[in-house]
């Protein structure tokens, strides 16, 4: 499986994997080794601590080399006047509910927030599309919506949003 993201979310996870390699790792073995000296670990919560946030690191460090070993990259230009990554797409949706949207890179995203994934059914369906249109939601085989899109303010990545911690 490929996971579809920018040259920029890139860039940003191999800023916090170097970040990660050459600071954090070193320091979590110090602590490690400093709490490993306190004496009896059966009972010593700071080992277990520092061992636990150690292995929090080297998950991520993980993570973040499968990303981007498996990474493809795709333009963060839009293809025509249609939504696009990082535009800002306001919708009207069963009930009246609207709702605005800013589609992002699987890395980036936060649904309480209204960044969503250019992956998810929602980012699908408003991919490509333009005000006006009306766009069906495919959840799964029994459950489905529509909704109109009511307009779209262009964006681009500033990097202002962060990279997923998880």
């Amino acid at each position: 499986m490929h996971n579809e993201l920018t040259k920029k979310d890139i860039e940003l996870m191999e800023q916090e994997l170097k970040h990660r390699l050459t600071v954090l790792r070193p320091k979590l073995l110090e602590e490690v080794k400093t709490a490993r000296a306190f004496g009896d670990l059966s009972e010593n919560f700071e080992y277990k601590a520092a061992k636990q946030e150690k292995n929090r690191n080297e998950s991520r460090i993980r993570y973040l080399q499968n990303m981007i070993r498996t990474a493809h990259i795709v333009s963060e230009a839009p293809k025509g006047d249609g939504a696009a990554l990082y535009d800002k797409i306001t919708v009207t949706m069963p009930g009246d509910k609207t709702a605005v949207y800013q589609v992002v890179t699987t890395m980036r995203t936060d649904p309480l927030h209204g960044l969503i994934s250019m992956e998810s059914p929602v980012g699908k369906a408003l991919l490509g599309r333009k005000a006006g249109d009306k766009v069906h939601v495919q959840i799964d085989e029994k459950f489905g919506y529509d909704m109109v899109i009511e307009s779209i303010e262009k964006g681009q990545d500033d990097s202002g949003i962060p990279l997923n911690s998880y």
